[in-house]
Formats: C-alpha cells, sequence, structure tokens
C-alpha cells in the first residue's frame, strides 16, 4: 500500500495542520517539479514526474479527513468497504436529516441549522478517529475498530454535506 505520511514526510497522525501540509506539498512540488529536470535523463525526469505525481496524491488524501483517516487505517490492514453500513440509529439519524433537507429546498435558512447538525457530528466522529491515531504507540484492535466506526459515520456525514451543497448550488 502506498503510504501518503511517507511520501510527505509527515508523522502517522490523524490530526495534521493544514498549514504545515500544504508547506510540505509546495516545498516538495517545488523540488520535483518537471521543469527542474528538463535536462537530466529520460529515466530521471521519468522518475521525478512519478514523484511529483506521488506527492501529489499524497496531498490529496491527507487534506481530506476522510481519505486520511481511511489510509491510517490501511495502514493497519483495517479497510472499509464501500458497502459497510454504520449503526441503524445513524442510518434513520441521516435519513432524517436528508428528509429535512428535501423539506428545505430553496429555503436556505432551514438549512443552515442541518448543516450545524451535521457538522458537530462530522467533527464528534474526527475527534474520535484522532483519539486513536494521535497517541503515542500501535493502536490496539479495540481502538481500530473504534476508528473504522467512526470512519464509516463520517462517510455518511460527509455524503450529507455533499447532498446539502448540491442541492445550495
Amino acid at each position: 500500500m502506498n503510504d501518503p505520511f511517507a511520501t510527505l514526510g509527515v508523522p502517522r497522525r490523524f490530526t495534521l495542520p493544514a498549514a504545515e501540509l500544504e508547506q510540505r506539498h509546495r516545498d516538495l512540488s517545488r523540488v520535483l517539479h518537471p521543469d527542474r529536470h528538463v535536462a537530466a535523463p529520460p529515466a530521471e525526469r521519468r522518475v521525478a514526474l512519478e514523484r511529483a505525481v506521488a506527492v501529489n496524491d499524497a496531498y490529496r488524501t491527507l487534506r481530506d479527513p476522510l481519505a486520511r483517516a481511511q489510509s491510517l487505517l490501511a495502514l493497519h490492514d483495517v479497510a472499509i468497504a464501500e458497502g459497510d453500513r454504520a449503526p441503524p440509529a445513524v442510518l434513520m439519524e441521516v435519513m432524517e436529516l436528508r428528509e429535512s433537507l428535501d423539506e428545505a429546498r430553496g429555503r436556505p435558512e432551514r438549512v443552515a441549522p442541518l448543516r450545524a447538525t451535521v457538522a458537530a457530528r462530522v467533527a464528534a466522529e474526527e475527534r474520535a478517529i484522532a483519539a486513536v491515531f494521535d497517541r503515542d504507540g500501535p493502536p490496539d484492535a479495540p481502538a481500530l475498530q473504534r476508528a473504522r466506526d467512526a470512519a464509516v459515520k463520517l462517510r455518511y456525514f460527509r455524503r450529507f454535506e455533499e447532498e446539502a451543497d448540491a442541492m445550495e448550488e
């Protein structure tokens, strides 16, 4: 598995300061930019291009909290399949939120409270993931399961945010 943390040279943690992550990406991109390797032999240019692509992919992964969580889990051989479901209570909550979002169509003043509710849930799930991966030492199996469960819930809440964004456009 490709390790985006190693690619960017950042610690394997969930909480990564956005400014530091962006600066690391910018520094590596500057060094690896194809224009800097124009005079190099073709093999070197190809390697530089491949590394530049890897750096961009790693940055894209790590700046997204859900993708970052999935990467951390994958590094511990824990996968989240597309068909993995959240607990029934979360599914019901998201279904009710979607119904409320449909009813709020065309009334932005009714969307804002829904967004605030979901933002709070997203923050809670991100805190649960951070609690597992921001500690010293490797997480144990129950902690990895908690992080996995939180990431599955996070995926549902993120989909709601995407639907709200699409509706507002």
